[in-house]
């Protein structure tokens, strides 16, 4: 046999748990919306909001982008002299380029050799003119980018 002050705890405690839960219900009820109205503004917002274009990060001025080993150089004879472009491109070959090519230059009168780079390879072309001692650098000349076969620069040989 129960106590009455048993039976009154234990209806006063089940009374504090509904008004728990139905106190927590409301909240749920009455917080959800304005929560879930803040977060889809947040991801809306997100979501659509300009995409900014990050800078693409160019390499440092006169540093080669290719490897030696990545640059192909067309060898050409410029002298006229026979197998002057062939001796050439094995001194290249040695150094660390992959060869694209050796032929003739267009014409057989110059006087001192030379490197010409196609757009966008300035600073290989520096660096072939550098590893082969040459002074004379500049872009194409004479030559058409097609004409280099794909190499990435050309090395005139003259006298």
């Amino acid at each position: 046999m129960q106590t009455p002050w048993r039976t009154a705890t234990v209806v006063a405690c089940l009374v504090a748990g509904l008004e728990l839960v139905v106190l927590v219900v409301l909240g749920a009820v009455l917080l959800a919306d304005p929560v879930s109205r803040q977060v889809t503004k947040a991801a809306e917002q997100q979501v659509l909001r300009p995409v900014v274009a990050r800078p693409t990060r160019k390499p440092i001025a006169g540093t080669p982008a290719l490897a030696r080993a990545a640059t192909s150089v067309l060898v050409l004879n410029g002298n006229g002299r026979a197998g002057a472009a062939a001796i050439a491109a094995e001194q290249v070959r040695g150094i660390g380029y992959t060869i694209g090519g050796v032929g003739n230059a267009p014409r057989a009168d110059f006087t001192r050799s030379l490197v010409m780079y196609r757009p966008g390879h300035e600073a290989e072309g520096k660096r072939l003119a550098r590893d082969l001692r040459i002074k004379n650098v500049g872009p194409l000349d004479g030559i058409r980018t097609r004409e280099l076969l794909g190499a990435h620069v050309a090395v005139v040989v003259g006298e």
